[in-house]
């Protein structure tokens, strides 16, 4: 019997329980670096589907920074400020703004 790869592993988890939003967070994160554009889609579905998991906000803002797409980028990160804000998740507030700010200053972005 053949050892599934991580990939299938993660996708029979996202197809089993497509509700479940750390299945789909995985996948994304697993995608990042050789299929962005299916980390992409799956950033998005994450975004518009689960608005509420907030761990998608860190990992979309620097994966969309990366490839490009600053604004998506700037807007992922000022949202997950708010979301962390609204659920009083002080770690991850420190972390999203930390990274924010240095998007910011990396892009030339600043007020």
């Amino acid at each position: 019997m053949s050892k599934l790869s991580r990939i299938e592993m993660l996708q029979s988890f996202a197809e089993q329980e497509p509700e479940n939003p750390f299945n789909w967070y995985a996948l994304a994160l697993e995608y990042q670096n050789s299929y962005p554009e299916n980390a992409a889609n799956l950033f998005h579905k994450l975004l518009k589907e689960h608005k509420g998991y907030l761990p998608t906000y860190y990992h979309a803002a620097h994966f969309f920074a990366e490839y490009g797409d600053l604004d998506l980028a700037k807007t992922i990160y000022e949202e997950g400020i708010v979301l962390a804000e609204q659920e009083k998740q002080e770690k991850t507030l420190r972390e999203l703004k930390n990274s924010y700010q240095n998007f910011l200053f990396e892009n030339d972005l600043g007020d």
